[in-house]
């Protein structure tokens, strides 16, 4: 099997053996109506309302979407607007902890004997990608194409990232657990549970606990960057490749993340929704690097200050991770259900772009096979026929080419805008 292209990069997994710790209740949050792929959610509570832990207090008839909870009890003080890192523009409900943690008489384990009924659980419980691209679990679940692999992303790929480990390492049996729940309602046959070479403990672990399944694969994959990409870690899992304009589920493959089908497994047991997060806090600006579990809708600020940031040397502030993480603008902007690290960085210096010397290390390491330096070509003169030759829509943005280039240029980013241009189907 061919390998793809890819970068070696430095682990700098300093919080790997850090033990998930439970971040102090916060004196108010504030929730955003989208944390996810598709459409905002409306409020579903008013200034003055009282919520309770677990609480819906966001929806949407919108298919593509899911819902919102509190994950505190409390007292709905403003019902605002929200700018997300994004630019785009939703509601957001701020909530005044009352610290008594009062459970939802919502909350209750869900009825599951069917796909039907398990699918609409899913959606209850208001699951996206909590890898970081936030789809929303129930729609990936639910695909028309008959399914017989399910792959369960385990790379975590990105340097100093380790909350997705610690899962693998505090939550085995949810995991297993979840794994065998998505196969038994949704008919797949195999699963894969694909971990990247340098968690070998994980893949000790797991291996041992799935010899006697034959249903369940454990899969080692090389410790290279972006491992943890879908048609990457599709093709190193099975050698299945998802052709342009195709879904993984048109080669009748599911990929999700770790920590999404542990979540899953856990909410079927107890009914409590997506509520809280682990992430990781990193960087150089951070006196006590740590994994850490908060309640959806706390303040970023109150994280760093709780893993003891040098907040006024902070250059750089990134949410997730260095090669595909997204700058955070405002310490106050709250945690949400994709936010799977923070890193604070003080020695960051923005480099000067310089022309292009065609040296071809943006092609050499492209795992799609693209050429980055024709495709920066063609978008500036706006040839949308040639950044279709040019597959520019299979660019899952990984940053590599970025990465390796001498000059500095900003490729990856050009090729998001290259995107743009190409009219949708």
């Amino acid at each position: 099997m061919k390998k793809l292209n890819g970068i070696r990069l430095k682990h700098r997994k300093n919080t790997e053996n850090s033990q998930t710790v439970e971040m102090p209740l916060p004196s108010k949050v504030r929730i955003p109506m989208s944390m996810h792929m598709g459409a905002p959610c409306q409020p579903l509570v008013k200034v003055g309302d009282m919520v309770a832990v677990g609480q819906k207090i966001g929806d949407t008839e919108a298919p593509f979407s899911v819902p919102v909870h509190s994950g505190v009890s409390g007292k709905v003080t403003a019902v605002t607007d929200y700018r997300t890192a994004m630019g785009a523009v939703c509601k957001a409900v701020e909530i005044e902890t009352d610290g008594l943690q009062t459970i939802s008489e919502e909350v209750r384990p869900p009825e599951v004997n069917d796909k039907e009924s398990f699918i609409k659980a899913v959606r209850e419980s208001g699951s996206c990608g909590l890898g970081g691209a936030g789809f929303p679990t129930h729609i990936k679940l639910n695909p028309k194409q008959k399914i017989d692999t399910l792959i369960i992303n385990a790379a975590e790929c990105e340097p100093y990232i380790t909350a997705d480990y610690r899962e693998m390492i505090e939550c085995p049996d949810d995991i297993i657990g979840g794994i065998n729940l998505v196969k038994s309602m949704l008919g797949i046959k195999m699963a894969k549970l694909a971990i990247e070479a340098n968690k070998p403990e994980a893949i000790k672990n797991f291996t041992e606990m799935a010899k006697n399944d034959d249903t369940i694969d454990i899969v080692t994959l090389p410790s290279s960057y972006p491992q943890g990409a879908e048609k990457v870690i599709i093709y190193n899992s099975t050698g299945r490749i998802v052709k342009e304009g195709e879904l993984p589920a048109d080669e009748g493959v599911i990929v999700i993340n770790i920590s999404t089908v542990a979540f899953l497994f856990r909410y079927v047991k107890t009914g409590m929704p997506l509520v809280t997060r682990r992430l990781t806090v990193d960087g150089n600006a951070v006196g006590e690097p740590k994994n850490v579990r908060a309640v959806i809708g706390t303040s970023f600020r109150e994280v760093m200050e709780f893993c003891k940031v040098e907040m006024d040397a902070v250059k750089k502030l990134i949410g997730g991770g260095p090669m595909m993480g997204m700058s955070i603008p405002d310490v106050e902007m709250p945690v949400v259900k994709t936010s799977n690290a923070l890193l604070a960085i003080k020695t960051y210096d923005e480099r000067k772009t310089s022309s292009c010397i065609r040296c071809g290390r943006c092609v050499r390491v492209c795992p799609m096979g693209l050429m980055p330096a024709d495709i920066d070509r063609a978008y500036k003169t706006k040839n949308i026929e040639e950044l279709k030759t040019l597959k520019v829509m299979l660019c899952m943005n990984c940053g590599s080419c970025t990465y390796v280039c001498p000059a500095n240029r900003k490729l990856a980013e050009t090729n998001q805008l290259a995107k743009t241009l190409i009219p949708r189907k």
